[in-house]
């Protein structure tokens, strides 16, 4: 699979929430965009520099070689918090006078609501973009100092572990408070969940292979933590895999909601999977089924223990093969005769390269 770039140009911006901005009356595209040697081209050609070389690991961005007023972005959610795994989808627009106003934002909402500063018809509420009722005048866009990369850094802090208390209106720690962000987490957990599903169903464009690639890999953790807030073992963003978590009671809303979802969940991430591995070469397959591996448990909502994950012998023997696949021509070019190496190299490849691709897909079939 070929590795998906943290930055990069595109051409293809037709989903792109903003594509009918930013034209003329006569339907052209404005000067300031076109103009090589415009203040504004020169600023935004500044934001690529900058998006290049200073992205966070977790935020992913596309720009668009015939529309260079046009920006989106992937935002991966954070471990320790309700967003875990997630993926946020946001689209700006810098206006022609850039950068003496902000750029514009959509934010991919998919009618949910999972964040004060992200409304469900896609608004985003930051100082940054003077978007924000309650606005801190120390914080709001300066045309000679702010950058589109400052609005991706405060989006990602804006995704965090208590987003309960990013509404402006609350400034107040107490105990009541506190339950109502635990219960809050609940909630956004339960929407990012949705928000999955409708990104395997329909993902951005430019964004597509890392969707699925995404939620291919990261499969497995998800639905353990689903179970695991279910039960109850775990608070909403707090769940690792290693045991090291703590446990949490649950509110039978949240329950209800979660179990409903579950099946939902987990089939589309095991089509998804097995569509990935399908169309991965032999060797890629291996490692991506041992990434998604936790697919292969059996899951339940209804109170009962995981049972162990189903590998089986021949899933043994296929990573011994695979070890013994990459080692074994050292050991041919050490102690075999020159006449025979060509031969046996070929008859040992072909041995090693039958079936790993097609075991992949068939332990997923069987789930």
């Amino acid at each position: 699979m070929k590795q998906f770039k943290q930055f990069d140009i595109v051409s293809d911006n037709l989903d792109h929430y903003f594509a009918k901005s930013n034209f003329t009356i006569f339907g052209k595209k404005k000067a300031c965009f076109t103009n090589e040697n415009s203040r504004v081209h020169k600023k935004i050609m500044q934001e690529w520099e900058i998006l290049k070389n200073n992205l966070p690991e977790s935020i992913y961005v596309r720009v668009y070689k015939e529309r260079i007023d046009l920006l989106r972005v992937v935002i991966v959610g954070d471990a320790r918090t309700p967003y875990h795994d997630g993926l946020f989808f946001f689209d700006f627009a810098f206006p022609s006078n850039y950068p003496k106003s902000p750029p514009e934002a959509y934010y991919h909402a998919h009618g949910l609501d999972l964040n004060p500063n992200l409304s469900v018809n896609g608004m985003v509420h930051l100082n940054l973009l003077h978007t924000l009722k309650r606005k801190n005048e120390e914080k709001l866009w300066n045309p000679s100092s702010s950058t589109i990369l400052q609005v991706l850094s405060s989006l990602q802090l804006v995704l965090n572990e208590k987003p309960y208390y990013n509404d402006p209106f609350l400034d107040i720690f107490n105990s009541f408070n506190e339950e109502a962000s635990k219960y809050y987490n609940n909630i956004v957990f339960l929407l990012s969940c949705k928000t999955m599903l409708c990104l395997l169903r329909k993902p951005p464009r430019n964004f597509e292979d890392f969707v699925y690639e995404h939620f291919c890999c990261r499969a497995s953790f998800i639905l353990q933590a689903c179970h695991a807030y279910i039960e109850g073992c775990a608070r909403v963003g707090y769940y690792n895999n290693d045991g090291s978590h703590s446990s949490s009671s649950t509110i039978e809303e949240f329950e209800a909601l979660m179990c409903k979802l579950y099946p939902d969940l987990k089939a589309a991430l095991t089509k998804n999977a097995a569509s990935i591995i399908e169309s991965a070469s032999p060797l890629e397959a291996v490692f991506i089924k041992f990434a998604a591996d936790g697919l292969n448990q059996s899951h339940t909502t209804n109170n009962e223990d995981l049972r162990p994950s189903n590998l089986d012998v021949t899933g043994y023997l296929c990573i011994f093969g695979l070890v013994l696949f990459l080692i074994s021509p050292i050991f041919l070019f050490i102690f075999m005769p020159p006449d025979r190496k060509t031969e046996c190299l070929f008859w040992l490849s072909r041995g090693m390269m039958m079936f790993p691709g097609d075991y992949c897909y068939e332990q997923l079939k069987n789930i």
